[in-house]
């Protein structure tokens, strides 16, 4: 059936729209409206009418001033019968199905409480009235008050309401200004334009001036004469009085009085009258307002000098306003600067990056770890960043100012590492020409980071764990003791409790490394900061490089995230580096990612996620031959482990078509 919305505004009908099943129509004072009321109490998107079930429904959009059907305000949805009017403002909608029907006497279908001039004369007719809802009446996006009005448009209004319009229009613009030549700029503009002289200038004193200023601490900062002729420069007397009094001076009869007016470039002495104003603040005093009249026709007066004092200390409030933001930016930029250097020393050294609770976890331990003086053991595996934990420990502690000293245990011979780590005395061995200080009191007040500790030889353990014990120590080759104050973290990606337990690691030195420790995963564990590692040094190489590429493409993210990095963090940033440099594109794909065949610590090639795809019965197969080859495939130790029956396991032994493979045997 055929349905219509014939549209009423205040006493005409105005449109007919027809309504089509399926479609939304939309009622608002927005422009993409269906249907476009304009009226200040219809919100942009006001109602919508739709078809439900067969029938026609109307909803009101959350609107500010509400709908209403007929007299009855609407709430939810409400089905349309022939003959409901839709009231949004002073607008009506009247729903009908016969368009024959759409024009009814005004009587019987529109509420007649608005406009009581559509009624004939004489007529009374009983108006239905309903609780006025609150409404928007009047929409305006920009006030007339900051426009600019002639004197004519000001008749009948008092001298000092035209002057206070004035003065809030000038105030608006001094606050829209950006630094103090634009501030002075615009009060004297204003100035001149307001008292009607042709000649003023504005003179500031040096910022930070804190001595008792003189006339020859003003600097113009911007001037304006009458045409044909240049400003004169305030006389030193009328500006020291006003500078010590702090008052606004009206001097009129100055012709001839060398006081208060100078003469101009040209030896003229013309001024009639002057007016000078000290721009201050409380106790602060920031400059002048220098007005002088060269017309023997208009003399200032008292009002424009009190229109002068109030713009001065406009400008006043302007300049401290403004002396204000610039404090704070400078501070701003100073705390930016002095962040930057404490990201390069903390941040940027430690690149510790990502968003994983892995990676928050670790921050969360540095953060406590830092107030202490603990010895912290740092575990992971090669590439992991273990150093960069250090760095962040150390740069987040009291001992920041101190140095930062690291040495790697598994780089040197057992001689050479104890004579790196104590330091030795001159002729201590052939070609210890001068004596050397060691690594530990290199690392005095600071810190001292010892990378791989697992390598240590038991003889240099015994004495490293005498040093933490807080004993002294020997430079190799000399009897002098030394003692030192360096904190200690040790790093290691061995396991050091096996290494204890087959005696290759000593038991008390490793209970006094073990107070608190920090396991940093490897990267392939935290696959969800790979995509903001990557970007990271991709960031940083194409800075260093120059290269402009713009970021990786889906495919080379994809590969990223399931290669297994058996080289972890280290290895990720290589990679980029080499996809920086070579990548043909300005994106890198995955053609330009070269990663190894290698397969990460406790992995055979191939295995985990990422190398190759594998069916759960591949899984369960390889899981039970790798589980029957660690009991040496004892079968009921295999089954207990696996948490099935002995004949479960004999059954999948079968399906899997797994074979014994027993491990060679060890000679005696």
């Amino acid at each position: 059936m055929l349905a219509y919305l014939v549209i009423r505004e205040g006493a005409k009908w105005t449109d007919v729209f027809r309504l089509i099943p399926g479609q939304t129509v939309t009622v608002g004072r927005a422009p993409t409206n269906q249907i476009v009321i304009k009226d200040d109490r219809c919100s942009r998107y006001h109602a919508e009418i739709f078809m439900s079930d067969g029938a026609w429904m109307v909803r009101d959009l959350d609107s500010r001033n509400g709908t209403q059907i007929d007299t009855h305000g609407l709430k939810g949805d409400h089905e349309l019968v022939p003959g409901d009017v839709i009231r949004i403002g002073k607008s009506q909608l009247a729903f009908v199905h016969d368009l024959s029907k759409a024009f009814p006497d005004s009587s019987s279908l529109i509420v007649k409480e608005f406009r009581e001039d559509i009624l004939p004369e004489g007529e009374e007719t009983e108006v239905l009235t309903a609780p006025e809802p609150t409404t928007i009446t009047h929409r305006t996006g920009q006030t007339r008050l900051l426009e600019f009005q002639d004197e004519d448009a000001n008749s009948g209004v008092s001298a000092i309401g035209v002057a206070s319009a004035k003065l809030c229009k000038l105030a608006f613009e001094l606050a829209q200004a950006l630094d103090q030549g634009a501030l002075a700029k615009t009060a004297l503009d204003g100035l001149l334009d307001s008292v009607k002289v042709a000649s003023g200038a504005v003179l500031l004193l040096p910022r930070d001036f804190v001595k008792t200023p003189t006339s020859d601490d003003l600097e113009v900062i911007v001037s304006r004469a009458a045409e044909g002729k240049n400003y004169t420069r305030v006389t030193p007397f009328l500006a020291t009085t006003v500078l010590r009094e702090h008052e606004a001076v009206l001097a009129r009869n100055v012709l001839d009085d060398s006081n208060v007016v100078t003469r101009d470039s040209e030896g003229h002495l013309d001024a009639t009258s002057v007016i000078c104003a000290p721009v201050r603040r409380g106790n602060r005093m920031y400059g002048l307002v220098h007005l002088y009249s060269t017309d023997s026709t208009r003399d200032l007066d008292p009002d424009d000098l009190e229109f002068t004092l109030a713009v001065a200390d406009t400008l006043a409030v302007a300049l401290q306003n403004l002396s204000r933001r610039e404090e704070l930016a400078e501070n701003l930029t100073r705390i930016r600067d002095e962040n930057r250097q404490l990201r390069q020393r903390l941040g940027v050294q430690s690149e510790i990056i990502g968003k994983s609770l892995t990676v928050a976890r670790i921050t969360e331990q540095i953060a406590r770890a830092a107030p202490t003086n603990a010895i912290v053991l740092i575990r992971g595996e090669s590439g992991v960043g273990k150093e960069l934990v250090a760095r962040a420990i150390h740069f987040s502690s009291t001992r920041n100012k101190g140095p930062f000293v690291c040495l790697n245990c598994a780089a040197l011979s057992e001689s050479l590492l104890e004579s790196e780590m104590f330091g030795h005395e001159r002729g201590a061995f052939t070609g210890a020409v001068e004596r050397k200080i060691g690594k530990f009191e290199a690392a005095d007040q600071g810190t001292l980071m010892l990378d791989e500790i697992g390598e240590m030889s038991p003889t240099i353990q015994a004495k490293f764990l005498r040093v933490l014990e807080g004993h002294s120590f020997e430079r190799v080759g000399g009897s002098e003791p030394v003692k030192v104050d360096a904190r200690v973290i040790a790093a290691t990606n061995r396991d050091l409790e096996r290494d204890v337990s087959e005696g290759r690691f000593r038991q008390d030195l490793y209970f006094r490394l073990h107070v608190l420790e920090i396991l940093v995963p490897a990267l392939r564990r935290r696959p969800e900061d790979i995509p903001e590692l990557a970007h990271y040094y991709l960031e940083r190489l194409c800075a260093e490089t120059g290269r402009k590429i713009k970021g990786f493409s889906p495919g080379a993210l994809d590969q990223l995230v399931r290669y297994r990095w058996p080289g972890n963090v280290r290895e990720l940033k290589n990679v980029i580096e080499r996809a920086v440099v070579l990548a043909r594109a300005d994106v890198i794909d995955h053609s330009d990612l070269m990663l190894s065949n290698l397969a990460p610590s406790g992995e055979s090639a191939g295995e985990g996620p990422g190398y190759s795809a594998m069916s759960l019965a591949e899984i369960e197969a390889k899981h039970i031959a790798a589980t029957l080859q660690s009991t040496g495939w004892n079968k009921s130790q295999a089954a207990t482990i696996l948490g099935i029956e002995r004949s479960t396991l004999d059954r999948k032994i079968r399906r899997y078509e797994i074979s014994e493979n027993p491990p060679p045997r060890k000679k005696s």
